[in-house]
């Protein structure tokens, strides 16, 4: 449980405060509460090995001119001596899991009153060890489990149990001494070690082992109350033998609750009374064990007189008669004794007996024979049996009966449930549990990182060996029948162990019941406090109601709950099937304890470097794999609800959970996971069936540093679906000395926008002289070894024409190029904005691709993996191909059909039949206002404001002289060039064409004076734009999405704006587009 720690720097030549108050003195400026207990939200603190850093300490940082060349380094960097200084006069304080007590001074301020750890190994961790330890399954159980079992494999239990606990212990040592462990135990380490999502679900499981901890107790508790000290006290009683197994529970359940009550009483009225009360506990558990090995001793010079009443072979319960006998004569008259009325139906000697009753003798032989007394090799092997199955004595011989029916209602000894071994591991494993005890008052402790391994190892090794020893004297000393009853039917209703207690039974049951009642007590004090640990660090949303309590800080929420969880234990109302619930809990904790130990030894991170030396990677694995076994073999459906729920937890954290940074080790196996995947990755070139868009996203910023275009991120999204490498980058143009701050908050701003819109990936903002050298780095370099991208996505350039200067479309351009010569892959889309978002739903509609020249596939590929997003999955995929002027166009519709067969993908094929045909004039016009634009923006050194009018009076001129045409063409119907370009006049100038092949593809003797000084280039490229907008506008003017083969850029780069003018052109008149470029590789294909 998790506590406050403090430091106080100690008086420093005056200049330092020595009061309470002046340690404090900073947070209260910073309006941060002194009693707040470490929440884990931010831990600004972490990153300095001294917790409270004032002015005045810095003050002292610098003096004199020795070290003036660090001066202004100084206050993120002190100097040496201060360091050692802080460090030497540190100390951690802490209030532990006691009572939050305050005072006031006279101003009426409230203070905490704080004692400096004082405890040692014995009574800090030894001692709370041994009690938590020894408890109610050694007293109840452990004498039935060795009847049971057998002595060997009792022993066999107890080894891999205590072995278990032993190599959970040295793991927990190691990472307990790897620094200051809080109070908090094993939530904190396992927490720390190996992140929020496993320490938030292990420890709930560890909470929930707890409380169920306490549930146990509580029925121990009842138990021996109702069974040992006032059995008369019983609400419900039996009219009949066979409801007495139900009586009992249904006491169990109304004691238990009351008991429960009281317990959570005593707990919310104030721990100081638990803590004062633990010594006469602890106190109990030692007279106890002391008690055992003094009847052990006793048995070898006089056993104790326990005589037990033998039927056959079968084991009598004898609390309803005192003699042994079927008949006794008294002056020679003989008389039936209580024993004959219990197996006949009248007390007379002619009255009708059970078969059993009357064919077989009765024996008394002891129940405690002695250690010398040779029973250890009866007791040797195991006697399990079903439920009902009487308990008989193996090698006393016996006459059986016929009729069995009625042996139900006769006064035998009986199996209460079916005995099996791995039943008995899972009754047996908490009785081990308990090792954390010391680990949780590590606040305490004058030298933690010493006692706690030190006591802790001793403590199991200590209670290991009474185990042991127990179960070889319990078998040596017990005659099995007694072993075998579990509640002490056969000697009077006594407790089996107290038979072998010296100097009276009642020490043992007087013990037991004190010490049940003091673990149950303990676990309703410790399992609320880590609950509010776990809330208050605030990695599980749900739980943050419970990190409230009273205003000194006891967890009063937590303990409701916790005593909520308990009463599901208590109507249980069976300690034998509570105990393997809390079986599998700790079993959960224990092995991500030794998990956490073996991923930090194994990865070797710098800050490993536990004081404890004794410990190594295949001890944590060993104990691993011991905690995973007695998982399965205790209980398997146990343990599968166990690790759900565990995993559960993880996935809720993971998903809704704050996110935490505490330097865990499964971020550090994450890191070396990735290292190793990326160098493998780097060998080999993935293969085309692996090959998938690893995007690069290109994006632009708004003046508030926002994302400029979202949608580009949910296209991505769709696109991705989470799958691959994206990395989503901007340039911030100026220099990284001034714009850092910027260029952080521009992170923040886009990693924002990704989460809002759900993509998943990285984030870089990089500061550059210019945004071209920005992009360009990022293609070269954006990615890490393997794990680069293959792929450009970017926005087309909106309102590129009346941009202020030329810088966007030529930082386009160069893009294109750029990606070109990197051989990747480029996405450009126009009107993003207009592009669906991850909400929408398009019922209906197509993906048009228009495939016009081989890029690798990567046309095909694009709308399969969109088809794959819920926004996208309705759409059809439709491809449309060109066919020229010798191509066959039904055989190219045949062998694309087919092409796409062995590609597994469905989409309807049509071939578009694109003949060659003239030159329209406004091909020409649009031709002459592009180049005319182009030159005079180049030739004339205008300013900025007249090179905009200039722009736009040329535009003008343009629309005018295209408007004359356009009236020239509707006068003079039978020109020879069209002056429109219509479908009518489309299918008649292809027929006049093919009617004279004589001609070429323009007039010479029809054209303007002004049309012959064009760039013939220019003009062909404007006529192939504008022919192949009228076929895609006319197709698929009404898709939802097109894609098209995306034209490289000119070779010259004095027609890039000519270049942008053609896409321009080829893009007019369609609402989503996607032009796509390849990267020089196949990216699809049909082998499997």
């Amino acid at each position: 449980m998790p506590t406050n720690f403090t430091v106080v720097p100690v008086e420093d030549g005056g200049a330092g405060k020595s009061t309470l108050e002046g340690v404090f003195s900073e947070e209260d400026e910073e309006d941060i509460s002194p009693r707040r207990p470490y929440s884990g939200d931010v831990t600004p603190r972490e990153s300095s090995p001294f917790i409270n850093n004032t002015d005045h300490d810095q003050e002292n940082y610098y003096d004199g001119k020795n070290m003036a060349l660090f001066e202004e380094e100084i206050e993120s960097n002190p100097m040496v001596s201060s360091l050692l200084n802080k460090l030497a006069n540190y100390t951690n304080l802490t209030q532990g899991v006691t009572e939050h007590e305050e005072y006031e001074n006279e101003e009426g301020v409230t203070k905490i009153r704080v004692k400096s750890p004082q405890m040692g190994t014995f009574i800090g961790v030894y001692l709370p060890c041994m009690q938590n330890i020894l408890g109610v399954i050694l007293f109840l159980r452990l004498t039935w489990i060795v009847g049971t079992a057998g002595i060997l494999e009792s022993f066999a239990i107890v080894v891999m149990c205590c072995t278990c606990t032993m190599l959970t212990a040295i793991s927990m040592s190691a990472i307990a001494t790897n620094g200051v462990v809080p109070a908090g135990g094993s939530y904190y380490m396992i927490s720390r070690s190996l992140g929020p999502e496993f320490g938030g679900a292990v420890g709930l499981c560890f909470y929930l082992g707890t409380t169920f901890a306490g549930s146990m107790y509580i029925l121990g508790t009842i138990e021996i109350l109702l069974t040992y000290i006032v059995p008369n006290a019983a609400v419900f009683v039996a009219e009949k033998k066979e409801g007495e197994a139900e009586a009992m529970l249904n006491n169990m359940r109304v004691y238990g609750t009351c008991c429960l009550a009281l317990m959570a009483l005593v707990v919310f009225v104030g721990v100081k009374y638990v803590n004062k009360l633990a010594l006469v506990f602890l106190a109990c558990v030692v007279l106890s064990i002391m008690a055992i090995y003094a009847g052990v001793i006793k048995t070898v010079i006089e056993p104790p007189d326990f005589p037990i009443c033998l039927l056959g072979n079968r084991s009598l319960q004898n609390h309803n008669f005192e003699k042994c006998v079927k008949t006794e004569v008294i002056k020679n008259v003989t008389y039936t004794t209580k024993l004959w009325e219990l197996f006949c139906d009248s007390r007379h000697l002619n009255a009708t007996c059970d078969e059993y009753f009357t064919l077989n003798n009765v024996t008394e032989i002891q129940g405690i024979p002695g250690l010398l007394s040779g029973v250890i090799k009866d007791n040797m092997w195991g006697d399990y049996g079903p439920s009902g199955m009487l308990v008989e004595r193996k090698r006393q011989s016996s006459v059986p009966a016929q009729d069995n029916s009625r042996d139900i209602y006769m006064p035998y000894v009986f199996n209460d449930i079916s005995t099996f071994f791995t039943l008995l591991v899972g009754i047996y494993f908490p009785s081990v549990t308990g090792i954390m005890a010391g680990s949780n008052r590590s606040g305490d402790l004058r030298d933690a990182q010493r006692s706690i391994p030190f006591g802790t190892i001793l403590a199991i090794a200590t209670t290991s060996f009474i185990y042991m020893t127990c179960v070889v004297l319990f078998g040596a000393c017990i005659e099995g029948v007694v072993l075998r009853d579990k509640f002490g039917d056969s000697v009077k209703k006594n407790l089996v162990i107290g038979t072998l207690a010296w100097p009276s039974p009642w020490v043992i049951v007087i013990g037991s019941f004190f010490s049940c009642c003091g673990a149950g007590l303990q676990s309703l004090t410790g399992a609320p406090r880590l609950l509010q640990a776990i809330a208050r660090d605030g990695i599980v949303p749900f739980l943050q109601v419970f990190g409230h309590g009273k205003a000194n800080g006891e967890p009063t929420w937590a303990l409701l709950m916790t005593a909520g969880i308990c009463e599901i234990g208590i109507l249980i109302a069976s300690l034998d099937a509570v105990a393997p619930i809390l079986s599998m809990f700790f079993l959960m904790c224990y092995l991500f304890v030794n998990l956490a130990c073996a991923v930090q030894t194994l990865l070797r991170t710098p800050n490993w470097r536990p004081r404890f030396k004794f410990y190594h990677w295949t001890l944590s694995f060993l104990g691993m794999s011991l905690c995973v076994s007695l998982m399965f073999i205790s209980s398997w459906y146990y343990a599968l609800v166990a690790m759900s729920i565990a995993g559960c937890i993880y996935k809720y954290i993971e998903y809704r959970g704050a996110e935490k940074e505490w330097g865990d080790g499964i971020r550090g196996l994450s890191l070396n996971a990735a290292r190793y995947a990326l160098i493998r990755l780097e060998e080999v070139q993935p293969h085309t069936k692996n090959w998938r868009p690893q995007l690069l996203v290109l994006l632009k910023l708004d003046s508030d540093l926002g994302v400029k275009h979202p949608r580009l991120l949910s296209f991505t999204t769709q696109l991705k679906a989470g799958k691959g490498l994206t990395i989503v980058s901007s340039v911030l143009e100026g220099t990284y000395m001034t714009l850092g701050a910027e260029a952080k908050s521009a992170e923040q701003n886009v990693k924002s926008a990704m989460h809002a819109e759900r993509t998943k990936g990285f984030c870089h903002v990089v500061v550059s002289s210019n945004l071209r050298d920005g992009f360009s780095h990022l293609i070269q370099s954006a990615g890490l070894g393997g794990m680069k991208h293959n792929a450009v996505l970017m926005a087309w350039p909106r309102g590129w024409k009346q941009a202020e200067d030329s810088y966007p479309w030529k930082n386009f351009i160069e893009t294109v190029r750029e990606t070109t010569s990197a051989h990747q892959a480029l996405l450009v889309a126009k009107n993003i904005d207009k592009f669906p978002s991850n909400q929408d739903r398009l019922g209906e509609g197509t993906i048009d691709v228009w495939w016009i020249v081989h890029d690798g596939g990567l046309l095909m590929l694009l709308p399969f993996l969109l088809r794959q997003h819920k926004v996208w999955r309705k759409c059809k995929m439709r491809i449309f191909t060109v066919a020229q002027m010798d191509d066959n166009s039904i055989q190219m519709k045949k062998d694309l059909q087919m092409f796409l067969y062995h590609l597994r993908l469905n989409a309807v094929v049509e071939v578009v039949e694109m003949h060659d045909s003239d030159i329209a004039a406004f091909t020409y016009e649009k031709t002459l206002v592009m180049e005319q634009r182009s030159q005079m923006l180049k030739q004339m050194q205008l300013s900025r404001n007249e090179r905009e009018r200039e722009a736009q009076l040329i535009t003008k001129l343009g629309t005018k002289s295209h408007g004359n045409l356009n009236d020239n063409a509707t006068a003079t119907p039978d020109h020879r060039v069209h002056m429109t370009w219509t479908k009518d006049k489309l299918i008649t100038e292809r027929n006049r064409n093919r009617s004279e092949p004589n001609v070429g593809v323009k007039d010479l003797f029809n054209m303007k004076p002004e049309w012959e000084s064009l760039n013939q280039s220019n003009v062909r490229r404007m006529h192939t734009a504008v022919k192949l907008n009228e076929v895609v506008v006319n197709k698929s003017q009404g898709a939802q999405l097109v894609l098209l083969n995306m034209p490289g850029p000119p070779k010259n780069k004095g027609g890039d704006e000519n270049y942008m003018e053609f896409l321009e052109v080829l893009m007019d008149g369609l609402d989503r587009v996607l032009l796509v470029r390849g990267g020089g590789r196949e990216v699809i294909t049909i082998y499997s």
